[in-house]
């Protein structure tokens, strides 16, 4: 769904103070409501590499189902936009896989992926990893995504506090991420949307030195300019280290964005009325 008079978007990545290079990739296309983030792992630049096929594989595969309504299940209790999604997810892990496989120096690569499509008042959600999306919404800020990794596990085993996470050394341990086996379990949510709703998908090298507490300050205090808010947060991370890559992608809702009926009704519309003619010649025949 076009939402580019509904939304405004802001993107910023950063190599951060110890890097040599960016293995982040982030990417919007409101012509079709979607946000992706995507931090890559692997060896020399093959992080890179991963994050990158699947930003612009979701991006096109997302942009070819939209435009041509492909990769439709119908399964059941899910959006046709998530379901887009899971298919569009299926195949970039696919190209990661195999490019893994046959070229040496991608061995083992893999990338964390979050992504947003907006679509008739609502936001589809889907992630792998320990990226994140949050949401601001009267002035509270809430984590929508539940991270997939050890600690995170560990934390909701109740072996851990919340203090003892803060410093733990497997912090950066994933148990999910997109190219790393054959198959990949992408997790979908769906929300509702209201105006002013500002959404946040960001890395770990953003919520790794900048607690929510802070991340929450600089969104109200940017008071709407998200531009600036995008550039506070990576100059915070910055200031609190940068050891890693730092990339966000903000979203602003400034309206609804209500589709009539959306094309999936149209497009069942189109087949009853089909065969609705089909009927009537058929009598007529007779």
């Amino acid at each position: 769904m076009n939402v580019e008079d509904a939304i405004s978007v802001a993107r910023l990545t950063d190599v951060g103070l110890h890097r040599d290079h960016n293995e982040d990739a982030v990417a919007s296309d409101l012509s079709i409501g979607l946000l992706v983030l995507a931090d890559g792992m692997g060896g020399y630049k093959a992080g890179e590499v991963a994050s990158e096929i699947a930003v612009l594989t979701l991006t096109a595969e997302m942009n070819e189902a939209m435009r041509h309504k492909t990769a439709i299940r119908f399964m059941p209790g899910l959006l046709p936009e998530a379901q887009m999604l899971i298919h569009a997810v299926e195949r970039a892990n696919e190209t990661i896989y195999q490019i893994s496989q046959e070229q040496p120096q991608c061995a083992g690569m893999g990338t964390t992926l979050v992504a947003g499509i907006f679509t008739d008042n609502k936001l589809v959600v889907g992630h792998i990893g320990d990226s994140r999306m949050y949401r601001l919404r009267e002035g509270v800020l809430t984590q929508i995504t539940e991270d997939h990794s050890l600690l995170q596990e560990q934390l909701n085993a109740g072996l851990i506090t919340p203090q003892q996470a803060k410093v733990s050394v497997n912090k950066n341990l994933v148990t999910r991420a997109l190219g790393i086996d054959e198959e990949v379990d992408l997790e979908v949510q769906e929300f509702e949307v209201e105006v002013d709703d500002i959404y946040l998908l960001c890395s770990d090298g953003l919520t790794d030195l900048v607690e929510d507490d802070e991340i929450c300050k600089l969104l109200l205090d940017a008071n709407g300019n998200i531009e600036n808010a995008a550039a506070r947060l990576v100059q915070t991370a910055n200031e609190h280290g940068g050891k890693d890559n730092i990339s966000v992608v903000i979203a602003m809702v400034n309206s609804p964005f209500v589709s009539e009926g959306g094309w999936v009704k149209n497009l069942l519309g189109k087949v009853k009325n089909a065969k609705t003619h089909a009927k009537k010649a058929e009598y007529k025949f007779e």
